[in-house]
Order: structure tokens, then C-alpha cells, then sequence
């Protein structure tokens, strides 16, 4: 990590561009959500984030708000700029015009349209490039593009609110509420900073969620999607009544009828997808890579126990948040993660601890998935980070 003086002035204003995109996480897909300051003479000129939909990306509009004044400055992105004309012409040589001198990345975009060649192009031009600069931090708020272009699938985080001993529900199914009013909120926002909601249904059966990021002012929600084999979702429930201003999306196997998916489809305006079956209903990996083509890049998961489970079984959640409320429900309730099958310990994929802090009494625990070198409990990792707890 850089040392000196400019090196930390580097680090300072790479934390404010990586904030500034973290505000946009669930608006922009299948574009990341990037942050771009501008500095000059020590002091920002201006700064921007990817805007809603992935248009404008944040250094053209960066770019616009500074002017003339951006000649000689150091632009801060957190990706690397695009090398690519689409709809706009490529970042990097919208940089190059604006006679910006240095241009400081902290991670190499994967897409192969890009990777390094954005950074040639602003090298060419005599753009002096530094990179790496905060890249882990970076990475992990672009986790969802990357996962989307490197492993075929959105990033997947589980939501848990739990009792003080794992349970979410009583056997009888009664659940709300278990975690307090300021712990629901912050699931809220969760929602917020995802492209889409998912759940099993069994939880539109119990539950009957409409699972919108209520009372934080989003004008775009997340898309609702349900992992239904037979595609057996009650018409009656909130998700259809909402679908044709809300979109619900549909995941079921071959064993859907086809009246039903008619219904969902033209009735309901929803999206459904064909995915491969197995013993426990849809074949989550193939719904996932289903899902990363349509341009999903961060899926939160508020589905059950046994949705939960296979999603574990399979490591394919690369984050848990978990709530335990102050309450004891018992070994009769319900467990928040369903059947695993491990016989021994080591068996499952280990978590690093991320950040945890008290929120309205509640305690709210943030994980992510290690590699599974690093996943045997023989060489436990644990670190607490203290910062904003953003992903």
C-alpha cells in the first residue's frame, strides 16, 4: 500500500469514487455501478456515478460536469475505463479530449471488450495510468459484474433474520416479527442495493411478501423473482397483483404447465424460465446463468430454509447478512438453513466475518464466501472490519 504523501492522497479520494458508486449498487445492471472524482490542485472538481440503467457511465458524466477545468486533472475511476464505442464513445477517449494528465484505476475491467485496453489507450495518448490502487475493496464492490463475466452468475447474497438460535419461524410458521423495526429497515436497503429479489415458493405461500424496498424513495425497484418447478404460484398473491408495474420473473423446470405459464406471461406481464430440473425442483446454477444473461449482476436472496440450503450446498452464495434477534424460538422452530447433508465439519464452505454492529437491538453480521483453500475450519480466518460495511 502507497506510503507517501501522494500515495495516501490516492487512497482518499479512491474511497470517495468507490463510495460514490456504492449509492447506485441495484440501479445500473448489467452495467457496474462505477464512482469517477476528478481532483486538481488538491481539491475535487467534480465527481459522478454511473447513472440509473448503466447510462451515462461516470466518468462521461464526470467528465461534463467539470468542463474546460478538467484539463491537467487526475481522475479517480474504479474501473477501468471502457475501450469500446456502443451507444457512447469509449471513456478512455473521452478522457484523452478532455486533456485529463493522469488517470488512476483501481481494477482491470474483465469484459473481454475492455481488459487492458483501456489503459493502453490512455497510455498511448502519453495518460499517465496507475492501478491497483484500493483493488480488493474494489473488487468487492463490483462483485456482481465480475461474478456475472468470470463465473456465468449474478453475485448472490442470503438474508438472514433469525432468533437467537438459528430459528426463522415457529413450527407453526408464525415469523413476524422476529428482528425489530431498524433491522427491517436496513433489509430494506439490502434490497435497494441488489437488481433482484429472490425467493422460493414456499415463502409466497407462508409469507405473501411483495418484497419491495419500501419507505427509502427508490423509483426503480428490484425484480422479484420466484423459484417455482411447477410454476404454482397462488395468482392471488401480492407478486401477481403488482407484476405488471413491478417485474416478477419465474424460474420453474419442464413440469410447469403450459396454461400456467400462458397466464403468468400474458395475464401477469411476468418473464418465465425454463431451467433444468433435479431432485429438489429447479437447477439453481442453470436459473443463475439464465438470469446473468439477461444482465442481472446482484441477486439478494430472502427465500427459506430449504432455498437457503441449496444455494449453500451448491456455493454459489459469495455473501450471508445475518440478523439475530434477542429471542429464543427452540428446536422445534424452523432452522434458517435447511438440510446440508455434511458429515463432518469441514464439509461446508467457512465465511470471513466482514463487519457486525447493534442495530435497534438487533445484531446484524456481515460474511463472505473464501476461496476453498482458505475454507478448511483447521485454518480459521476472521477479521472484523470497522469501516462503513458496505460490500
Amino acid at each position: 500500500m502507497p506510503q507517501s504523501a501522494e500515495g495516501y492522497d490516492h487512497l482518499r479520494w479512491m474511497r470517495v469514487a468507490l463510495s460514490l458508486g456504492q449509492r447506485h449498487l441495484g440501479q445500473t445492471w448489467p452495467n457496474p455501478s462505477v464512482g469517477c472524482v476528478l481532483v486538481k490542485n488538491k481539491r475535487v472538481i467534480a465527481r459522478a456515478a454511473t447513472g440509473q440503467g448503466g447510462r451515462p457511465h461516470a466518468e462521461a458524466m464526470a467528465l461534463n460536469k467539470a468542463g474546460q477545468h478538467a484539463q491537467g486533472s487526475t481522475a479517480y475511476v474504479t474501473l477501468e475505463p471502457c475501450a469500446h464505442e456502443s451507444e457512447t464513445p469509449a471513456c478512455a477517449q473521452l478522457l484523452i479530449k478532455s486533456g485529463v494528465k493522469r488517470v488512476v484505476v483501481a481494477v482491470e475491467d474483465p469484459d473481454e471488450r475492455v481488459s487492458g485496453q483501456g489503459i493502453d489507450i490512455l497510455r498511448s495518448a502519453n495518460v499517465e495510468v496507475l492501478t491497483g490502487i484500493m483493488e480488493d475493496e474494489a473488487r468487492r464492490s463490483h462483485r456482481g459484474f465480475f461474478s456475472r463475466i468470470e463465473k456465468n452468475r449474478p453475485s448472490i447474497t442470503l438474508k438472514l433474520a433469525m432468533s437467537f438460535d438459528g430459528k426463522i419461524a415457529t413450527q407453526m410458521g408464525h415469523s413476524q416479527w422476529i428482528t425489530g423495526p431498524l433491522a427491517r429497515r436496513y433489509a430494506h436497503w439490502l434490497r435497494a442495493q441488489h437488481d433482484a429479489v429472490l425467493v422460493g415458493r414456499g415463502t409466497i405461500i407462508s409469507d405473501d411478501p411483495n418484497l419491495a424496498p419500501r419507505g427509502l424513495g427508490i423509483d426503480t425497484p428490484p425484480i422479484r423473482i420466484v423459484v417455482d418447478s411447477r410454476l404454482t404460484t397462488p395468482h392471488s398473491s401480492q407478486l401477481a397483483t403488482l407484476a405488471r408495474r413491478d417485474p416478477v420473473w419465474l424460474c420453474h423446470t419442464e413440469d410447469a404447465h403450459e396454461d400456467s405459464r400462458q397466464v403468468w406471461q400474458k395475464q401477469f406481464g411476468a418473464k418465465t424460465f425454463c431451467c433444468r430440473g433435479n431432485k429438489n425442483g429447479v437447477d439453481l446454477e442453470d436459473a443463475l446463468a439464465q438470469l446473468a444473461q439477461q444482465g442481472l449482476t446482484r441477486i439478494l436472496c430472502e427465500g427459506g430454509s430449504a432455498l437457503a440450503a441449496s444455494l449453500i450446498s451448491k456455493q454459489l452464495i459469495d455473501e450471508i447478512v445475518g440478523f439475530n434477534a434477542g429471542v429464543n424460538i427452540g428446536a422445534e422452530g424452523l432452522p434458517a438453513v435447511g438440510d446440508l447433508g455434511y458429515k463432518a465439519v469441514n464439509d461446508g464452505r467457512c465465511f470471513r466475518l466482514m463487519d457486525t454492529r447493534e442495530i435497534g437491538g438487533d445484531i446484524m453480521h456481515r460474511w463472505i464466501a473464501l476461496p476453498n483453500l482458505e475454507s478448511s475450519p483447521s485454518n480459521p480466518i476472521v477479521e472484523i472490519n470497522k469501516g462503513n460495511g458496505h460490500s
